[in-house]
């Protein structure tokens, strides 16, 4: 399945995206974020060498309802708060793309990594365009599943290949060594290495073509 990585541009109407502007230096880490209702309820860790003005900054907001410090150091600051404008995570949402958390927000700009069928990211493409929402794609990559590539058998014969040594450089573990360590003939063990390698290293191809950036 394919995992994209944007770089997001949050409106400034975002609430988080002004406060971030605002403070610049502050880096606003979400650890936790869900829909409730008509609003978000989140867990933000703010870090920034004077943390109270950033903090006390947040009530200022009409689009945030509540605002829980959960621990305060000069520092950094752990807050929990609930908002009316949980603008990310609706937008995943309608496309049926999970937010992968945490996010870090350092002067209106987020990088996210989402993975999803290409159907949901071209989606996701569109609702950021219809909300208004700048964005860039780093990177888009194919992910290989070896488990669900391999059968148990293959899977098995490469991870005691490489447990023994049988890819390091220089060997260390022959082929006879490896068939002895698996308990079959060396012909077939040779024969599933072979298969199993090649699925890996087609599945390994077909998602470098599909990568951009």
């Amino acid at each position: 399945m394919p995992r994209a990585t944007l770089s997001i541009t949050l409106p400034d109407q975002v609430w988080v995206s002004d406060l971030s502007g605002r403070y610049p230096d502050a880096e606003f880490t979400v650890l936790a974020a869900m829909p409730a209702d008509e609003t978000g309820v989140g867990l933000v860790e703010i870090r920034t060498a004077d943390i109270e003005p950033v903090v006390t900054t947040i009530d200022e907001y009409d689009s945030v309802v509540s605002v829980t410090i959960l621990e305060a150091q000069p520092e950094r600051a752990l807050v929990q708060f609930e908002t009316t404008e949980p603008l990310l995570i609706l937008t995943l949402s309608e496309v049926g793309i999970p937010l992968e958390l945490p996010i870090t927000i350092v002067d209106g700009e987020v990088t996210v990594e989402v993975t999803a069928p290409r159907e949901n990211l071209s989606e996701l493409g569109e609702q950021l365009t219809q909300f208004g929402i700048p964005f860039d794609l780093v990177s888009i990559h194919q992910s290989i599943d070896t488990e669900s590539l391999l059968t148990d058998d293959q899977y098995d014969l490469l991870e005691t290949a490489v447990a023994e040594g049988y890819y390091d450089t220089p060997r260390t573990c022959t082929l006879t060594g490896l068939a002895e360590a698996v308990g079959l003939a060396k012909s077939t063990t040779s024969e599933k290495l072979h298969r199993a390698e090649g699925k890996v290293m087609k599945a390994f191809l077909a998602r470098d073509d599909a990568t951009v950036g």
